[in-house]
């Protein structure tokens, strides 16, 4: 017996057996059931995805000894017929071969016969999107009312090529490409069967070559097993196939995040050496930073149609400590670069200058980050210069003690910081003198400030001062009618109004950071205990707004204004577009330009477009 090939040896006999094709199964299998099934049916979708098998699957159901059924018996005569491909009353034409308008004809006069032994006659036309126009017109009135025995079945990846008024007429069954996963898995469960060893890196590459074709996934497994033993290696899948590993594109990611441009040139020159194509490993490069930027942004829960769960999880731990914005001026010199390695003469040296100019790139602080950075130098420095702590203890042991000074000025500690090399280069005879007039001037300050009398009390009880503060506090806040925080009862015989002007003005004076935020915000107070945030979603401070630490600090602040637990929330307000605004009406010329209906017309017609009025 001749060798099949896995795509033929392993093609689905039923439904259940089709990878990843349930949203088309699902449905067909519900019409036979309830007897709605379409008279015209069209499968479209990317090569290698069961569009053919779907039709020969069909026509078992319909034409089985046991049906119309969901489920074939695979043992009467019409599915063994259909099976082996020789059945008399299941015709498979091949549209490209058959495109003239005579074939149809044929067609034509043959459909109206009656089936030899099966209850339906099935025409199944392959790349029907082939049939040139006057073979499509002479299709049109047979497929519209076709005798009650005839079933068409068509299949095309190009269906944008078959003319409107016969998609019309047909009922339309859109494929998708098969996932990485689903491909790997399926092959998986033929190599078990076949006592064939792969392990799953192997499968994961061979599967990628597949770019979403069960049938290029099968015919390159076959290739390989053919090559090689019952055991397989994942080098020699890299070596039959030609594919760069996965591994060394994270190697590369992971060099340039390090910068270590040794190692990246290092890689280029290894897969120079082993006679890889630079392009193609550059094409695969541009995608694999384009997958980072995708996970950096959605996390491990992004959906990546050629990745695999592992390597999503992989990206997920190698960007843990980089920023969006710096994985995004990489993505983007990649871009711009790619002309060139596809242009040059020499594409391994144009491949290093892109990553030469990749790590002249540093990594950059997003803005919230940067906010927040800001924020953290702002609450970091005293108020009134740098003086730390220790500096003022010394200060405060001088003025206690200033005859330490005037007896031993060297061993004296330092008014000030430490003093550059310039300052130490000074003669410590002059340091001295200026200390000590300082000093004396402090002490007749404070004498004259003692011998002063004390303020009286006023109504309230609390010391007014005259002309300076009784603490230091007092000199930023006070309990006048101006800064009625801390004072509950005087807030809440306020206006509405009057209580969010002055809640917004204590929110600013606290936190500046916070200042440029809600200076963009409108404010809700619900009475007695719920504050509202509102900004609009296309603001670029929204972000900002929502983070964790500042939603804690407006809470922390209106607590301290009331004087109580205050619910604050932060609503973010979706933008729409004015009817008549020219942004909402160049959307509309868009869609009406690319309505389907609309170029179908132009098509048909060889119409032109003069002129699109919104209304």
């Amino acid at each position: 017996m001749a060798y099949l090939v896995f795509a033929r040896k392993y093609r689905p006999q039923t439904f259940e057996e089709v990878v990843e094709q349930a949203h088309v199964t699902r449905t067909l299998a519900s019409a036979l059931t309830s007897g709605r099934l379409a008279h015209a049916i069209l499968f479209a979708g990317p090569r290698g995805t069961g569009k053919t098998t779907i039709a020969r699957i069909l026509a078992k159901c319909v034409n089985c000894a046991e049906g119309p059924t969901a489920t074939p018996c695979n043992l009467c005569r019409s599915c063994n017929e259909i099976t082996g491909g020789n059945a008399i009353d299941v015709i498979e034409i091949d549209g490209a071969s058959n495109n003239r308008v005579e074939n149809v004809r044929e067609l034509r006069e043959n459909a109206k016969y009656m089936p030899a032994h099966s209850p339906r006659k099935i025409y199944i036309i392959d790349e029907v999107h082939m049939l040139s126009d006057a073979a499509f017109n002479a299709l049109l009135k047979i497929l519209e009312e076709p005798p009650a025995h005839v079933l068409f079945l068509f299949a095309t990846t190009e269906v944008h090529k078959i003319p409107i008024t016969i998609l019309s007429r047909i009922q339309r069954h859109d494929l998708r490409r098969v996932g990485i996963d689903a491909i790997a898995g399926h092959m998986k469960t033929i190599c078990r069967g076949e006592g064939i060893e792969i392990g799953d890196k192997g499968l994961a590459m061979i599967a990628r070559e597949a770019d979403g074709s069960i049938r290029d996934g099968l015919s390159l497994l076959d290739q390989i097993v053919t090559c090689s033993d019952k055991t397989v290696a994942d080098d020699t899948i890299i070596d039959i196939l030609g594919v760069i590993d996965r591994d060394v594109l994270f190697d590369v990611s992971a060099a340039v995040f390090s910068g270590n441009l040794a190692a990246v040139l290092d890689i280029c020159e290894l897969l120079y050496r082993q006679g890889r194509h630079l392009v193609k490993f550059y094409t695969e490069l541009i995608g694999h930073f384009r997958n980072l930027l995708v996970v950096k942004s959605r996390g491990v829960e992004a959906e990546l149609p050629d990745i695999t769960s592992h390597e999503i999880r992989n990206m997920a731990g190698q960007l843990e400590h980089v920023t969006q914005p710096y994985l995004y001026q990489l993505v983007t010199i990649l871009f711009e670069e790619e002309w060139r390695i596809r242009q040059s003469v020499s594409p391994k040296t144009a491949l290093e200058m892109t990553f030469f100019r990749m790590m002249q790139v540093k990594p950059a602080f997003s803005f919230d980050e940067l906010i927040e950075k800001l924020e953290s130098l702002r609450t970091g420095i005293p108020e009134g210069g740098n003086t730390t702590g220790e500096n003022k203890a010394d200060y405060q042991t001088l003025r206690s003690r200033p005859e330490a000074l005037s007896k031993n000025t060297a061993d004296a500690p330092p008014l000030v910081p430490a003093e550059t090399p310039d300052t130490q280069a000074a003669p410590d005879t002059q340091a001295a003198p200026d200390a000590r007039d300082t000093l004396n001037a402090r002490d007749a300050m404070e004498q004259s400030r003692k011998s002063q009398p004390d303020p009286a009390p006023d109504a309230t009880g609390n010391a007014r001062a005259q002309g300076r503060p009784d603490s230091p506090g007092d000199a930023h806040q006070s309990d006048g009618p101006d800064n009625p925080a801390g004072d509950a009862a005087r807030i809440d015989q306020m206006s509405t109004d009057e209580i969010l002007k002055r809640l917004r003005e204590w929110i600013c004076s606290k936190s500046p950071a916070l200042k440029a935020c809600i200076s963009e915000c409108s404010f809700h107070f619900e009475p007695p205990d719920r504050v509202s945030f509102a900004i609009d979603a296309d603001n670029p401070r929204a972000n900002l707004l929502k983070s964790k630490k500042n939603l804690s600090a407006l809470e922390k602040h209106c607590k301290d204004f009331f004087s109580r637990q205050v619910s604050v929330a932060i609503e973010v307000k979706e933008k729409k577009p004015a009817a008549g605004s020219p942004k909402n009406r160049r959307r509309l010329e868009h869609e009406g330009r690319t309505h389907p209906f609309v170029e179908a017309t132009l098509k048909t017609f060889n119409a032109k477009i003069y002129d699109i009025k919104v209304s």
